[in-house]
């Protein structure tokens, strides 16, 4: 009788439900750009450019977009439930691509605080919005493979800062004395791609669509119980970690291993592929070894490799420990949703896992500041290890997770 009803719903939304999927894909690859910010602190810092920013005020932008990204995420999860994914898709990635647009326009240090503002604000909060909207909308689609939809979903996230690390050196590179001239062609880019990805965006039809089950949870009750501040708390663990260490890779790899800005931002690059790489695997690996064990395997392995990153002088050694590092932060964005379905099931997923997000403001927020602080004499060995630790730490809460009583059919699953 299942396979009867699954086989159903395969027919019913075959085609239409990749569609979307590769809809979404695109959009998040868009939106992934943000994650090549190094690129740009390590621009903003050089003494010939018009700005000349210390290690902590160039990572300022990215820290107070992803600070705003909390904000656009609780309103793109209530957006989309009233208006449909495809409405908060598009003002999502509008606003996103516009904090783009009005970043370009920044010419020298005197108007950072015009570069915080469109950068930080408009294009955080259109971060937040976007993002939410295909995590959400994509566990609709697939309810029978949550977790590994959600990691080709934000695999495309990090796949982003791949295709973007290169285009914005080269673009700096051409204009040396303002860095911040590359926003205008990166953000029209931004604006046909997201554009693009959220006209596929829509709801499965209500036949084949999952109904919501009377132990699913609003969004009230799922905050009054003690799992989702669990949960929270190792995404937000897992967050600090792991963009403190993005926002400064270009630098620290120049740093530890010698390496030169060219060869730093490819790095960035293809950091972005193992972040998205890591997406994909973690929530194919959810899928069968349980959500719970999977999210302490990945704390494990990132905290125990960002211990180690500052010790690996040669790139042989740094390239693979920061690449387990950016697959196991993009791992846990791929992982947590799924677990948030399961935990307080699919009617308000949005508007759930839209305020989990604090994680990611958090961490976007903490992270780069505590990097930025430890490593201030240009040393990474203390902040390094103090965000390992962090994530080492954080490892004992899975054990203590387990999905509400109110849901005791997930209990079995798990």
């Amino acid at each position: 009788m299942g396979q009867r009803i699954q086989g159903r719903h395969r027919r019913v939304c075959g085609a239409p439900r990749w569609a979307v999927a590769c809809g979404a894909v695109v959009f998040q690859i868009a939106l992934g750009g943000v994650y090549a910010w190094s690129v740009f602190a390590h621009a903003l810092q050089r003494p010939g450019t018009h700005f000349g920013l210390g290690r902590a005020a160039s990572v300022l932008p990215f820290s107070v977009a992803i600070g705003v990204v909390f904000v656009g995420t609780t309103l793109g999860g209530r957006l989309q439930d009233r208006r449909g994914p495809r409405a908060a898709a598009l003002l999502g990635g509008a606003l996103y691509s516009t904090g783009a647009l009005l970043a370009s326009l920044v010419t020298d240090r005197d108007r950072f605080w015009f570069l915080l503002a469109a950068y930080g604000v408009v294009g955080g909060l259109g971060l937040g919005i976007a993002y939410i909207v295909p995590v959400a909308m994509l566990q609709k689609w697939y309810p029978e493979r949550r977790g590994l939809i959600t990691g080709v979903a934000v695999g495309g996230f990090g796949f982003g800062a791949v295709l973007v690390s290169p285009v914005a050196q080269w673009l700096v590179d051409a204009h040396p004395r303002v860095p911040t001239r590359a926003f205008l062609p990166l953000g029209l880019v931004s604006l046909a791609l997201t554009t693009a990805g959220a006209m596929l965006f829509r709801n499965p039809p209500r036949r084949a669509a999952p109904t919501a089950r009377s132990g699913d949870l609003t969004c009230a009750d799922a905050l009054r119980t003690r799992q989702w501040y669990l949960l929270t708390a190792m995404l937000t663990l897992n967050t600090v970690s792991g963009i403190g260490f993005v926002a400064v890779t270009a630098g620290a790899a120049a740093a530890i291993t010698g390496i030169g800005p060219a060869s730093a931002a490819a790095l960035t690059g293809a950091m972005g592929l193992a972040n998205g790489a890591g997406r994909v695997l973690w929530g194919w690996l959810s899928e069968r070894y349980g959500r719970m064990r999977t999210f302490a395997l990945i704390l494990a392995l990132m905290g125990a490799s960002l211990v180690a990153v500052p010790y690996a002088s040669s790139p042989v050694l740094f390239v693979p420990l920061a690449a387990v590092v950016f697959a196991c932060f993009g791992g846990g964005y791929a992982v947590m949703p799924a677990t948030a379905a399961d935990f307080f099931g699919l009617a308000h997923a949005g508007q759930i896992y839209g305020l989990m997000n604090v994680a990611w403001s958090v961490g976007g927020v903490v992270g780069p500041l505590l990097v930025a602080a430890l490593a201030a004499g240009g040393d990474y060995r203390t902040a390094f290890t103090v965000l390992g630790l962090l994530v080492l730490a954080a490892t004992a809460l899975p054990a203590l997770t387990r999905p509400p009583v109110r849901r005791p059919s997930l209990a079995a699953a798990h």
